[in-house]
């Protein structure tokens, strides 16, 4: 039997930060990944890194600065609301579009450097024991951590819930020339057609943009040929040479994150924002704080306790604003706001990139443009003028 003191099972961002973190609190441990690509490898994803998932890769002590090499910092973000209103503002702190094939073999040489074993492996069993965990009978460890993406092998071996109806988003994205579009601003693009909806555009700063397309599934999945009609309509300048898509389980405020020695992390656990579909901050910060919680004497109990301080109140925010969402008419109103007022914009940025939640502030700004709006209507004119 190989022994292991952990095992992480995909060597995405969120595996990487785990055996980075778990190195961090325990340089003697043995730390292996088993992924079953070799890197680099492509990942489909808008490829957007929020400051906040920097933030976290710092606190372990990682050169972000060799993360994000050839690319431009996003500086500007344009958003237009369901209702056709648009908000443009600088971000309080600076974005990056880095493509998945080069974020993620940067970050695994990262962990890699730290003392992690990189192994292509394709996990297919995993069975818990008294005093572990045997991956494919053949690999043993006192912690595996489940960092797999949405089709997760080892969430199938777990009690977790499966995503519940209403809580699973599909996309389609792809790389297209970016003279279209204005340099260093992100663009996303709401619709009340099949909503909730919108199409996205993130300039990298190599004269490529990652374009592309998302909506909410309800009932039945829709075809390849109406993802990529809805992409066209919305973004009728786009012309990627290949479209990948992708499944995204929505976090819906209560995370599955695992049981004893098995911990989920990212799109394992579900956790991608539902408002924005974000998902590499949550992976880095929940694999971060799995990697120090599995080598506690019950780590899934640490685990959960850690991750519920870090993000439980936002993702029960998030989770009523996307309840709240279906309605098209609160997020003109919120982009509304964010026109309005410059913490508005801010709180409503950290709310979808980060782990920002909602205060005062920020209603009193929804209600005071309701107000305003009202008034307007009531004299045949724009709530702006």
């Amino acid at each position: 039997m190989d022994d292991w003191d952990l095992v992480v099972v995909g060597g995405g961002p969120a595996g990487s930060t785990a055996a980075l973190s778990a190195l961090r609190s325990n340089p003697d441990a043995r730390v292996l990944i088993l992924d079953a690509a070799t890197f680099p490898r492509d990942k489909v994803c808008g490829d957007g890194i929020a400051p906040h998932a920097l933030d976290v890769l710092r606190e372990l002590d990682v050169d972000t600065d060799s993360l994000i090499v050839g690319t431009d910092p996003i500086t500007r973000l344009r958003l237009r609301s369901p209702g056709g209103s648009e908000v443009v503002r600088p971000f309080a702190r600076p974005a990056y579009v880095v493509p998945r094939m080069l974020f993620d073999d940067r970050l695994m040489h990262c962990a890699i450097t730290a003392g992690a074993i990189l192994r292509r492996h394709r996990v297919h069993a995993v069975v818990t024991t008294p005093d572990g965990v045997v991956i494919d009978h053949e690999i043993r460890a006192r912690t595996i951590i489940g960092a797999d993406g949405a089709e997760s092998a080892v969430r199938r071996h777990t009690s977790a819930r499966p995503p519940r109806p209403g809580a699973t988003a599909i996309a389609v994205r792809g790389y297209t020339s970016a003279e279209y579009w204005p340099a260093r601003e992100q663009l996303l693009t709401m619709t009340t057609m099949h909503w909730p909806a919108y199409a996205w555009v993130f300039p990298i700063g190599n004269g490529l943009a990652n374009v592309g397309y998302g909506e909410l599934l309800q009932g039945t999945v829709p075809s390849r040929a109406h993802l990529v009609q809805r992409l066209h309509a919305l973004l009728p300048e786009a012309e990627p040479a290949t479209l990948r898509g992708h499944r995204l389980p929505l976090s819906t405020g209560r995370p599955n994150v695992g049981q004893g020695p098995i911990l989920l992390t990212g799109d394992a656990a579900s956790l991608i924002n539902p408002l924005t579909g974000e998902g590499i901050y949550y992976a880095i910060l929940s694999g971060a704080l799995a990697g120090v919680a599995a080598f506690t004497p019950d780590p899934a109990r640490t685990y959960r306790r850690t991750l519920r301080q870090a993000l439980g109140r936002h993702l029960r925010h998030t989770d009523a604003i996307a309840y709240l969402g279906r309605w098209p008419g609160l997020l003109d109103l919120g982009i509304g706001a964010a026109i309005d007022s410059r913490h508005a914009f801010d709180h409503l940025v950290d709310i979808g990139l980060g782990s920002g939640r909602i205060d005062a502030r920020t209603v009193a700004a929804i209600g005071s443009h309701w107000l305003r709006q009202k008034s307007a209507a009531a004299r045949g004119r724009s709530p702006h003028e």
